[in-house]
């Protein structure tokens, strides 16, 4: 029988004030988990605890801190841990570079979205990975993008970072899977985010279609023909996250409803 029980597990969801981030932490809390909420905004933090399940006896925390200094991330985690020293599950997640050029970018952007998505990764990883191996159970999941598998148009800065978070999980997953700690990505492909809505209006402007035209065209590219919803994505971390995930480690799993064209 699958066993989704994460009772007594607690999980760290980077991110989780909205979208995909919101959708996994309460899909977490779902599944019985303890959750520490993890963004930039204390109050929408505050707000976001109210609707995590607590069925299961949960006590859910939160820390407010910006991923665009990882000095300030390792400060904060390292304070939650004398507390509350348990984790077992990483969600990793943060809002994906501006769209751009790759060409046109400036070198400040990638050291920025390289601060933010893999120096900061490795910063919580690094900090919550030694109780994992007490528990011995741990998962990492990092949120990142399709482009890992095959580039998008227009998200250079973005392409560029997203696969070197997931070589570095890749390489993770291999030096972690012997303490029973998986490593793996999802890729979330177009999701009804805030973010998604962000790259629309820009290609809108870029192309001078309207954002409804816009719309039609990226839904007649996934074989679906439709958009995903953050609780589907969420339903694939849930999934990795619990006992029945256990012997999937090191891998790129797409949630796109058939939209990349590589295997």
């Amino acid at each position: 029988m699958m066993n989704l029980d994460l009772v007594g597990k607690t999980a760290v969801v980077c991110g989780s004030t909205q979208g995909m981030g919101l959708a996994t932490a309460q899909q977490l809390a779902a599944q019985g988990a303890h959750i520490v909420l993890v963004a930039r905004n204390a109050d929408k933090l505050t707000q976001v605890v109210k609707t995590l399940s607590t069925e299961q006896d949960q006590k859910h925390h939160t820390i407010s801190v910006d991923f665009s200094n990882p000095t300030e991330v390792k400060k904060a985690i390292d304070k939650h841990l004398i507390e509350h020293p348990q984790v077992h599950i990483l969600v990793n997640n943060t809002g994906g570079p501006a769209p751009g050029l790759a060409k046109d970018a400036e070198v400040t952007e990638f050291q920025a979205a390289f601060n933010q998505h893999l120096i900061c990764n490795q910063v919580l990883a690094q900090a919550l990975v030694p109780a994992m191996q007490a528990a011995s159970y741990g998962r990492i999941i990092n949120i990142i993008s399709t482009s890992v598998k095959q580039p998008l148009p227009n998200l250079g800065v973005s392409n560029t970072i997203r696969g070197a978070v997931a070589s570095w999980a890749k390489t993770l997953a291999n030096e972690l899977g012997q303490y029973n700690i998986t490593v793996n990505n999802v890729l979330p492909g177009a999701t009804e985010t805030g973010r998604l809505s962000a790259i629309f209006e820009n290609k809108a402007k870029k192309t001078g279609l309207s954002v409804d035209q816009v719309i039609a065209h990226e839904k007649s590219i996934i074989p679906m023909r439709r958009f995903g919803t953050p609780q589907e994505f969420a339903n694939v971390v849930g999934f990795l996250s619990s006992p029945a995930g256990a012997y999937i480690n090191g891998v790129n799993i797409p949630v796109d409803g058939g939209r990349t064209t590589c295997l």
